[in-house]
């Protein structure tokens, strides 16, 4: 039996040395960062990952996960903070898809699919969004209609992340138009590489192509295929949107990060600005923040291990990670000065800076908007009145949402 094995299988080791064991494989695993992802590399990468013990360190034991307590991952997260895991591809399948499953799925749908993702063979996207149905996702318009032993689905999804390389999807479609929106929908795992499902990327301002717009055309599904029940799918939903709102919001950012405190601070320090009080002002918000953040998803990790769901406080994550994101770049803004705009060519760091830059209004919109977040928090945590909804109790087909006329 090799080392490995040893601490992926043997019992629980002391937190201390557990986090030792992480932080001596971390610094002889981790490969340089690279600005192209290489697939086969990343899937290597996750096997190592799982054979070492550190993949799916709280996952349940029966579908290959370690069934160790959130100390143990807040340890290896701390560990892994100082590198940039090669993991991204997994980042949906791990965080959004797979706990699904694992919540709602059937115990052969559990056993076919969690140790697979888990290994690196699989990777998973989540099929919600489509041109007519973005933040209101319960108007969502692809139809997936019974036929004998399978089920046919027809439509179009969008701003997929990963699916480029997904092996499976979570979709969500409509199978009975004859009930209110939220009620006539039910979740699928599709094949990505069925009969019929077109990936089309799309570029976003920084020419690279992280979301794709997805087709299916008579595309088959079996009927064992479903996550949890025929038209609850909004449930389902619900269950995958919240560990998406607590993973994107407690999404641990690497140490080469250059939007975080400790980069900004550097920068400042570089342009000769980090004494001036507005700009000591700043960076101490900076810093407030992102340990509140980070504290705030200890709390929720401690409270699932307990078996407390973070519910609607998985918006509290999403939210508060999009405002940092958003108050990232203003301060790199204000210290960086005309340069933000015009970094010399050779500068490394300054090409990362416009890079979060760019990509950080995505935060805003991504897993819900930030208007949508404040909605559910009022409503759900705070138990303010709801708003007005005219279509409550009205059959989909009689409204007029998205394309639908």
């Amino acid at each position: 039996m090799t080392a490995a094995t040893t601490i992926a299988t043997g019992s629980p080791p002391d937190l201390d040395a557990f986090r030792e064991q992480a932080r001596a494989w971390l610094r002889e695993h981790v490969p340089a960062p690279s600005p192209v992802t290489d697939i086969e590399a990343a899937r290597a990468f996750q096997a190592a990952l799982y054979d070492a013990g550190f993949a799916g360190i709280t996952w349940p034991q029966d579908v290959g996960g370690r069934g160790l307590s959130t100390a143990y991952q807040q340890a290896f997260s701390d560990e892994e903070a100082e590198y940039e895991l090669p993991t991204y591809p997994f980042t949906i399948g791990m965080g959004m898809c797979g706990p699904t499953v694992n919540d709602l799925g059937t115990p052969e749908q559990r056993t076919r699919y969690l140790p697979r993702l888990l290994r690196g063979e699989d990777i998973w996207c989540q099929l919600f969004s489509e041109p007519g149905a973005g933040s209101d996702v319960a108007s969502l318009q692809t139809r997936a209609v019974l036929d004998g032993d399978s089920w046919v689905v027809d439509g179009q999804k969008v701003w997929t992340t990963n699916a480029q390389w997904a092996d499976f999807g979570a979709l969500l479609a409509r199978t009975d138009p004859d009930r209110p929106k939220h009620s006539g929908l039910t979740m699928f795992v599709v094949d990505m590489h069925a009969p019929g499902v077109t990936v089309r990327p799309l570029k976003d301002m920084s020419g690279r192509a992280p979301f794709n717009e997805i087709y299916f055309d008579s595309v088959r599904i079996p009927a064992d295929a479903v996550i949890g029940e025929v038209n609850g799918g909004w449930h389902a939903a619900v269950t995958m949107l919240g560990h998406e709102r607590v993973s994107i919001g407690s999404r641990r950012r690497p140490k080469t990060n250059p939007l975080d405190f400790t980069a900004i601070t550097a920068l400042a320090q570089r342009l000769g600005v980090s004494g001036e009080p507005a700009t000591r002002e700043r960076l101490a918000e900076l810093y407030a923040r992102e340990r509140v953040l980070e504290l705030f998803n200890v709390r929720l990790r401690q409270e699932a291990a307990a078996g407390i769901a973070p519910g609607a406080r998985g918006s509290v994550a999403k939210l508060a990670g999009s405002m940092l994101a958003r108050l990232a770049v203003d301060t790199v803004g204000e210290i960086a000065g005309p340069e933000i705009v015009a970094w010399d060519p050779e500068d490394t760091t300054g090409a990362a800076v416009a890079l979060g830059i760019n990509s950080t209004p995505s935060s805003s919109i991504a897993g819900g908007t930030n208007e949508i977040q404040r909605g559910i928090i009022g409503e759900r945590v705070l138990g303010l009145p709801k708003e007005p909804s005219v279509d409550k109790g009205v059959p989909f087909r009689e409204l007029k949402v998205g394309t639908q006329k």
